[in-house]
Order: C-alpha cells, then sequence, then structure tokens
C-alpha cells in the first residue's frame, strides 16, 4: 500500500472518530423555565435556560418577543453554571416569546424560541 493511501485512511479514521464529539458539543436546549407553552405568574418572572453542555454566557443572548410582536433584548444575568442562561422581566399579563442564541464551546450558535403566557 502506498504512503498516500496510508495517510488517507489514517485521515478518515481519525475524522470518524471525532464526529461524536463534534456532535455531542453543540448546546442543545435541555429544559426552561418558564417552560414552552406554560403559563406562570407575573409579574416578576424567573428565566433560566438549560443547555446539555457549556454556553459562552458573553456572547449568548436572550431576546423577549412582547404582546404584539415587538422584540427587546433581556439582560443576562451572572451565570450560575456553565450551561445555563438566566435573566429575569417584569411582565404583565399576555402572550410572550423567548427566542435565544447560544454559543456553544465548540464555536456553533444554536437558536430557539419558547412561547409562553402571564395570567
Amino acid at each position: 500500500m502506498s504512503m498516500k493511501r496510508l495517510a488517507l485512511i489514517g485521515l478518515l479514521f481519525c475524522m470518524v472518530l471525532a464526529l461524536p464529539r463534534i456532535a455531542l458539543a453543540h448546546a442543545i436546549l435541555v429544559s426552561s423555565t418558564p417552560a414552552e407553552n406554560a403559563q406562570v405568574h407575573g409579574p416578576n418572572v424567573r428565566i433560566e435556560l438549560r443547555f446539555n453542555s457549556r454556553v459562552d454566557g458573553e456572547r449568548s443572548r436572550l431576546l423577549l418577543v412582547v404582546p404584539g410582536g415587538k422584540v427587546q433584548g433581556l439582560p443576562l444575568d451572572k451565570q450560575k453554571t456553565a450551561a445555563t442562561l438566566d435573566s429575569h422581566a417584569n411582565l404583565e399579563p399576555g402572550s410572550y416569546a423567548i427566542r435565544w442564541e447560544a454559543l456553544s464551546t465548540d464555536g456553533h450558535i444554536t437558536r430557539g424560541e419558547i412561547p409562553f403566557s402571564i395570567r
């Protein structure tokens, strides 16, 4: 077997071994408070998003979609753990959504939206 062929086989083998590590590093939302489609009591609402891996709290962000569709930024609280994003808001009754963007340690950004309502 030629050296080029051996090197190519070795490279492919290393790439296959690395695939599971790469896939697991993406920040996938595991749970949230408020939960998706939850009805919560206001006006003081605690927001916590928990991920399956570390997220960069400095470069991740939370947005709040208020009744009527306007979007505003939510200030992030200091991270309690490396896998959470936390905030809080003072909200009137109505339908809301949290839009999140989380930067994981592998450099990928994941996004999502969590609709909920305040009684």
